[in-house]
């Protein structure tokens, strides 16, 4: 025979097929409670220490000179997630949680002031401005350790 010739070795084709058709019945719940995990984390650590915003943004001070966000910790203790072979949700279910994400303007309900207190002072206002301070998302930090969890996942079943 003249010209070139091309020799296939297939043995190890066959097992690595068998390993990824494996992938449809992987446990997809085991990823998703392990990346939730992360998240939770990942923003207990940026309200507890980071006091930043996912883009590195410092978050704007408060009134009373503080720690922002993290007074007695609720918010940081109320962030959990909901995992399933879909997909992973984080947040908080703490009313306030929102207000502090977004930012906007608090007013009273009924009557014509607020109350609240700064320190030992009481203070009373007809509104209150809060501006955004996001705690939620994912820093390329966050994106570059929940990749690198999912190659591990990915990396354990394909073994």
């Amino acid at each position: 025979m003249t010209g070139v010739a091309i020799r296939i070795d297939d043995s190890d084709l066959a097992a690595r097929l068998v390993q990824i058709e494996g992938l449809a019945d992987a446990p997809k719940d085991e990823l998703s409670d392990g990346i939730g995990r992360l998240v939770q984390e990942q923003t207990r650590r940026r309200i507890e220490q980071e006091k930043t915003a996912p883009d590195g943004t410092a978050w704007t001070s408060n009134r009373a000179g503080t720690s922002i966000l993290y007074s007695e910790g609720h918010l940081s203790r109320s962030v959990d997630y909901i995992a399933s072979s879909h997909g992973v949700t984080v947040g908080s279910g703490l009313v306030y949680a929102r207000i502090h994400q977004e930012g906007g303007t608090i007013k009273p309900k009924k009557g014509k002031a607020l109350l609240f207190m700064v320190g030992d002072a009481a203070v009373f206002a007809r509104a209150v401005t809060m501006p955004a301070r996001t705690w939620m998302g994912l820093s390329a930090e966050n994106r570059a350790d929940i990749e690198a969890a999912a190659r591990d996942w990915l990396g354990s079943i394909l073994q």
